[in-house]
């Protein structure tokens, strides 16, 4: 009997298909801009944006971006005014300061309701003030007072958020269009969208590990990108007079063919008190492909934000479903105010079952609310445990309708063997529902954005989908009082997928590290030693990427009704005043030296930002160091994986899968690019 041949082409075209649909499906019309700021109150002319400059920094798992933005006041009286921006994943503001005139004032974080209240308390008295906030998943918001009639305000703050590798390729994003969840705001707001100097973006890339390639999707022509050392890249991009409504993404892939590794930074300033790690785990795991059949169910939003992008959709599963082998299975579920299955049980791919799905696809019209839960609820019927299944779902997750609580979809998640593979659409897409359906289920999620590579989303995608996993997989750290550790429990390891832990540590030297997990019915270890350092001054930013990693486990544990909702807010506001980073208990007021000694507030968050900074500048004049502390005994034998989509061909080559996939996106690149023009 001849051996059946791996399946190489069925998910992938399926992706493809989804994808497009997903960027297709984002607002037809002019994306919203955000980092505007809008006067509070009616009657008055926008606040114009004379200039928007922002410095990224990337390096050693993580990135500083900070940005400043200097506004116009064409009115003739004093202004309070509102400045957002969408909020990144997993970020963590640390600063934000205002200058008004020749005077710059600066930030503490306080609990919410303390810092608002000396923000009305200073605006009520004429004094210059600020105050930023966190709305929820979506957004950060600065409160600005005055901005002086007729004069120029700058805002200035900084965030920092962790960046892993997925394949060998690292993903950055300054989140600049707006997520289109809100039509009563948009509406409300009269924005000036356009920025009267200069859009400036200034990115500093620097890796350990040779950078092979570096893109700026859709930037191509306008961003210029030097190599400013060895293995350090600048990215530039100057627009005058742009627009604020489009994401600016950056890729950059390291060299292929890169030992599996384990680093490691840490931050201890002083050896008596407790020091704080990140660790990097980048494994080479051979994992197989799978060959087997298996089942997918498909979940697709197609409530109003959908409208006029059926079409499409159609296209896209046609196409994909035509790719499927013979021994999968599919079943495809679209959701509004309520759920409802096109294939009515499970369906092989046949030409008459993908024609029949076609021609119902094409007699849907996008309308109504967004019920997921009746979705995913519909998905999750009929599923058949002699088979692996896995549910592609394609939602802004914005769910308004029906059975709304994160603990229902959590319940949900546990009560069947699934894994989720999410595609967010949009900045102001739910992400941590959408982490929490895929995390629970031992899925994966992307956030869609428009500036998006398409054709890289999707060989990401499949290298988690087409391959084996880990599975069961737990973290150990022993030898060193490792505690509080975020991150140590994945559950399943997907290729290319690289692992992050933040933790706090006690006492001084050698650490065991092991990793269990099983494949196939066969458990797997993987182990290495290493020093953790007595005393370390490097890194003083792990404190906050620490606090908010564990503020996030918090919060996915109040989401899943683990953790009572009181206790839960109670530690999220002890770690945004301890640490400084603004939380949803937690914002920062902005005031006069002045004003924050009458109100006796202590400047924990000056005296951390100079440590900050005194770092950077240190970091600045130094070449990059490499973090590896396993290459004595390396914890993972062999190489890691090819980049997605390599093949091991030489650069610029293309398979057959790549070349039907670029065939299959044509249209939606070409979209992206109008759109970037």
């Amino acid at each position: 009997m001849p051996t059946r041949q791996p399946r190489r082409r069925s998910l992938p075209l399926l992706l493809a298909a989804f994808l497009v649909f997903a960027l297709a499906a984002l607002p037809a019309t002019p994306a919203r801009a955000a980092g505007t700021l809008t006067p509070l109150g009616a009657g008055h002319q926008p606040v114009r944006t004379l200039d928007h400059r922002v410095e990224v920094s990337i390096d050693n798992g993580f990135s500083r971006t900070e940005v400043h933005q200097t506004f116009f006041n064409p009115n003739d009286e004093d202004l309070e005014a509102l400045f957002h921006l969408p909020l990144p994943n997993s970020a963590s503001l640390s600063e934000m300061s205002l200058l008004l005139g020749e005077r710059e004032i600066h930030g503490e974080v306080l609990p919410a309701d303390e810092a608002e209240a000396l923000y009305e308390e200073e605006k009520s008295r004429g004094h210059d003030s600020g105050l930023g906030s966190k709305n929820d998943y979506q957004s950060f918001e600065f409160r600005v007072y005055p901005v002086p009639a007729g004069g120029e305000a700058t805002v200035r703050f900084v965030y920092y958020q962790p960046l892993l590798l997925d394949a060998g390729i690292g993903r950055y994003v300054y989140p600049l269009e707006e997520g289109g969840t809100d039509e009563m705001a948009a509406s409300f707001w009269r924005l000036d969208e356009t920025v009267q100097g200069s859009l400036t973006i200034d990115v500093d890339l620097q890796s350990a590990w040779p950078i092979a390639d570096v893109r700026v999707p859709g930037f191509e022509a306008a961003a210029q990108v030097t190599e400013t050392g060895q293995d350090r890249y600048r990215i530039l991009l100057d627009r005058p007079q742009a627009s604020l409504d489009t994401d600016f993404v950056v890729y950059y892939r390291l060299a292929q063919d890169l030992p599996g590794r384990v680093e490691l930074l840490t931050h201890r300033p002083d050896p008596s008190k407790p020091g704080t790690f990140m660790m990097l785990l980048t494994p080479a795991l051979d994992l197989a492909p799978i060959t087997h059949g298996s089942d997918y169910v498909f979940v697709l939003d197609v409530s109003g934000s959908m409208a006029g992008k059926i079409a499409t959709l159609a296209r896209g599963v046609t196409r994909a479903l035509g790719e499927l082998d013979d021994e999968d299975r599919f079943r495809v579920v679209v959701f509004s105010d309520r759920a409802r299955e096109l294939t009515r049980g499970w369906r092989a791919a046949t030409p008459d079952n993908v024609e029949a799905v076609l021609r119902d696809l094409e007699r849907l019209r996008a309308d109504g609310s967004t019920n997921l839960y009746d979705g995913l609820d519909l998905g999750l019927r009929k599923l058949d445990a002699d088979r692996a299944t896995s549910v592609v779902l394609v939602t802004d997750a914005v769910t308004n309708t029906g059975v709304v609580e994160p603990k229902a979809f959590y319940e949900l998640m546990k009560e069947n063997d699934v894994r989720v593979f999410g595609f967010l659409l949009g900045n102001s897409g739910n992400w941590p529902l959408m982490q929490l359906l895929a995390e629970t289920s031992g899925g994966f999620y992307a956030q869609v954005s428009n500036q998006d590579d398409l054709l890289g989303q999707i060989l990401l995608a499949e290298e988690k989908i087409t391959y084996e996993t880990l599975h069961d997989a737990e973290l150990h750290v022993d030898g060193v009082d490792a505690y509080d550790v975020t991150g140590g429990a994945p559950t399943k390891i997907y290729r290319g997928q690289q692992l992050v832990l933040f933790g706090r540590y006690d006492g001084a030297g050698e650490a065991r590290v092991r990793l269990d997990a099983a494949l196939t019915g066969e458990d797997r270890t993987y182990a290495t030693r290493f020093d953790f350092p007595a005393q370390s001054d490097d890194h003083p930013e792990l404190e906050r990427l620490w606090a908010l990693a564990r503020i996030e486990e918090i919060e996915k544990l109040q989401r899943s009704g683990l953790l009572d909702p009181a206790e839960g807010d109670s530690a999220v506001e002890d770690l945004g005043v301890a640490y400084q980073i603004v939380t949803d208990q937690t914002s920062m007021v902005v005031m006069s030296d002045a004003a924050f000694d009458e109100h006796g507030v202590e400047r924990r968050n000056r005296e951390r930002s100079a440590l900050e900074h005194a770092a950077r500048s240190r970091h600045a004049a130094q070449p990059v160091t490499n973090r590896r502390v396993d290459a004595a005994d390396p914890m993972f034998g062999g190489r890691t994986a090819p980049a997605a989509g390599s093949g091991g061909r030489g650069a610029g080559a293309f398979g057959p899968l790549e070349a039907l996939l670029l065939l299959l996106l044509g249209g939606g690149l070409a979209w992206l690019g109008r759109r970037a023009a």
